[in-house]
């Protein structure tokens, strides 16, 4: 699991998030973790960024904001080259879900938190 970089979309410090439930349950599995979110602040040792993040070594995005609040990023994900972007309930986006298809990168709608307890992820 180590390998599988990933970038949480819509981070918050609030603990009753999802998105923060999130990083700190891929934090307990050792996986490295990059927060953004529209405020600055920290998830444990996890700075949450306000800008987008450029890195390279992304494997997984996952995305905690609704389907109209993510058109400004569909360029910057892709440009990411990650290898599977994950959908969690409530974020379903066929329309960019076909995009990312079109470029070579898996989608899976599913719940990070589910997958990670499962071993799944």
């Amino acid at each position: 699991m180590k390998t599988k970089k990933t970038l949480v979309i819509g981070a918050s410090e609030k603990t009753d998030r999802y998105a923060n439930k999130a990083v700190r349950m891929l934090q307990e599995h050792n996986v490295p973790v990059v927060a953004f979110g529209n405020k600055a602040g920290n998830i444990n040792d996890t700075p949450i960024a306000k800008e987008f993040p450029k890195d390279s070594d992304i494997h997984s995005v996952t995305l905690y904001l609704s389907a109209k609040n993510q058109p400004s990023y569909y360029d910057a994900i892709i440009d990411l080259k990650p290898k599977r972007v994950i959908f969690n309930p409530g974020t379903e986006n066929p329309e960019f879900e076909k995009q990312l298809s079109e470029h070579g990168i898996e989608s899976e709608v599913a719940c990070t938190l589910v997958l990670l307890s499962t071993n799944s992820y």
